[in-house]
């Protein structure tokens, strides 16, 4: 029986290597922090928190980055920024928590990044940097840091819903033109963040995250990325869609040829 021309296509389609490769999945930019003591001071300020960071973890193939909030004192301005104190910024070093964004002579607003690859740039308020993330069209992950207890948890009420306002107010204003979620490692914001984005009707933020693969712990300068090639395997075979890493333009460079 004769086969047709189209259905000679479709075979030779359907058994070709790109058609058994598995999907690509989005990375999520990830800026490598140091363990053990003392890391701070080893800590180059990697992190996605500012729009050149932003853009730049774009352009070595990343959907998505994984950015840090925290709230400066008595919750009066949510700020994407990593570190416990100023440390890695310009400025008399003192905790987030205990100073201002803009009054005092220790104000947060105006410090710049005194190190590593976004030295001189400033430091965003939460609306600023959702602001740069919708226009680079990037996805945002934010880590709510366990610092933002001192008003998120606050036995005072006034901070407390302050400090819930600056987290979830820029969050009601941009939801319906860009994709945010948000988390904590520590269990007692985790749970309050739940209860209230659920009032809110915002139960989407707390779902869509990505994968954590990457065995290596950090360290500057950082360990050799082939490291994590296994567990790089391991999840694109897992089917995983979001994948966060702190090695995205090698992540980025290595699934070139594996996905499709």
């Amino acid at each position: 029986m004769a086969v047709s021309v189209a259905a000679l296509m479709l075979a030779s389609l359907l058994t070709s290597p790109s058609a058994a490769l598995p999907a690509c999945p989005q990375i999520f930019g990830h800026g490598g922090y140091p363990t053990g003591a003392n890391a701070w001071e080893r800590d180059q300020v990697r992190q996605p928190n500012n729009p050149t960071a932003v853009n730049r973890y774009k352009g070595w193939g990343a959907s998505g980055v994984e950015a840090d909030l925290q709230l400066t004192k008595d919750g009066t301005k949510a700020v994407m920024w990593h570190n416990t104190s100023t440390w890695g910024l310009t400025g008399t070093k003192k905790n987030i928590t205990e100073i201002w964004w803009a009054a005092g002579d220790t104000a947060l607003k105006g410090r710049t990044i005194n190190r590593g690859l976004f030295k001189g740039e400033t430091v965003y308020t939460f609306r600023e940097w959702l602001g740069a993330m919708r226009s680079a069209g990037m996805v945002g992950l934010v880590e709510i840091k366990p610092e933002a207890r001192q008003s998120l948890l606050s036995s005072n009420a006034t901070v407390k819903a302050q400090g819930w306002r600056e987290v979830l107010d820029p969050v009601k204003e941009n939801i319906r033109s860009q994709e945010i979620i948000l988390y904590s490692h520590d269990s007692a914001i985790a749970a309050e963040l739940k209860q209230r984005v659920t009032a809110a009707g915002l139960t989407q933020v707390l779902s869509g995250g990505p994968i954590w693969p990457e065995v290596t712990k950090w360290e500057e300068p950082p360990p050799s990325w082939r490291l994590n090639e296994n567990a790089w395997k391991s999840a694109l075979q897992s089917g995983a869609k979001r994948v966060a890493s702190d090695y995205t333009p090698e992540f980025s460079a290595w699934l070139k040829g594996k996905c499709q």
